[in-house]
């Protein structure tokens, strides 16, 4: 095992609590005989030059999320992966944590019924000093609040109800001196079964904050918290009987510690043994920052745009 960070004393500081090689050389790391997993998880500027070099190099790569900062960036390394017949996984772990989870096994046996709309708010307020943070550094993160949390919300709604079709968005920068990175998103999307998404991610929330909330025919699942300084992870399943009846609801929370990326880790090493494919994907997450491709561009030309319009190869950068 080795650990590779441009921080010297932050590589060394780890090497030394895992008792293995630290570097500052991410190359010299990746390009070991005897690594055969490689976790990336930098800032989103340089991910996915990482990403593929490790895939070319036929290492088995766990990528944090976004990335990259466009599905142009990204692209080729979910190619050489799959040339390479190596296991790609983006670090989405909010499909781990178990009120989402159950909510999604609920949806999946049909539940609720047929999906009409879903609905997440996410975000925080920031801290002392966060506009100096590389994350609302438009350079280094390759966007703000968008790439920054609300993909997750993105990946989740691709969880539950699969390819969107056509995208309505605003970005405003309302607090921060973060410009151009963006402390709010607000986003409508339609999905090519007919239910609509809306997002509303943001910076400016002040309290921490996560609620998501899918409705269909039947009843709603409604997942609030998600442990720790997002407050008790809960989830609601809300079931009518007929049309107008006032819903039976049945409260399921999660008290315990958070192992989302302890799960994570666990099915990104069993798809490598079991030669499948993990979730959240490396093509899952392509897909995900098309989402982020077409949200920004029609916040930027104020209308509607078909997520069509995205998949053409010189349409594909990142517009903002």
């Amino acid at each position: 095992m080795v650990v590779a960070d441009v921080a010297s004393n932050l590589a060394e500081a780890v090497g030394q609590r895992f008792d293995c090689k630290a570097t500052t050389n991410w190359r010299e790391a990746v390009s070991l005989e005897n690594v055969d997993v490689v976790i990336v998880s930098t800032p989103t500027h340089i991910s996915s030059e990482v990403s593929l070099f490790a895939v070319q190099a036929g290492k088995h790569v766990l990528v944090e999320k976004p990335c990259a900062s466009s599905s142009a960036d990204f692209a080729p390394v979910v190619q050489a992966a799959q040339a390479r017949k190596v296991r790609l996984k983006a670090g989405y772990n909010h499909r781990y944590h178990p009120g989402l989870r159950q909510a999604h096994e609920f949806f999946t046996k049909g539940v609720i019924g047929r999906p009409l709309t879903i609905q997440c708010s996410y975000g925080h307020g920031g801290r002392v000093g966060y506009e100096h943070e590389w994350r609302s550094q438009a350079d280094l993160s390759g966007g703000g609040q968008l790439l920054d949390q609300g993909v997750h919300a993105l990946d989740l709604f691709r969880w539950f109800l699969g390819d969107f079709e056509d995208v309505t968005a605003m970005v405003s920068t309302a607090f921060w001196p973060i410009a151009p990175a963006e402390d709010n998103v607000f986003a409508t999307m339609r999905a090519a079964s007919g239910a609509v998404a809306q997002l509303h991610a943001s910076w400016t929330y002040w309290k921490n904050k996560f609620s998501f909330t899918l409705i269909g025919e039947k009843g709603y699942l409604c997942v609030d918290g998600l442990g720790g300084a997002y407050g008790l992870e809960r989830l609601c399943l809300g079931i009518r009987e007929n049309p107008g009846e006032v819903p039976q609801e049945q409260w399921l929370d999660f008290a315990g510690p958070d192992n989302s990326l302890e799960l994570e880790w666990e099915d990104f090493l069993d798809s490598i043994m079991d030669g499948r494919e993990p979730m959240s994907s490396g093509d899952e997450a392509l897909h995900t920052l098309l989402l982020v491709d077409t949200i920004y561009r029609a916040a930027k030309e104020r209308r509607t745009i078909q997520v069509d319009e995205m998949r053409q190869p010189a349409s594909t950068a990142h517009v903002r």
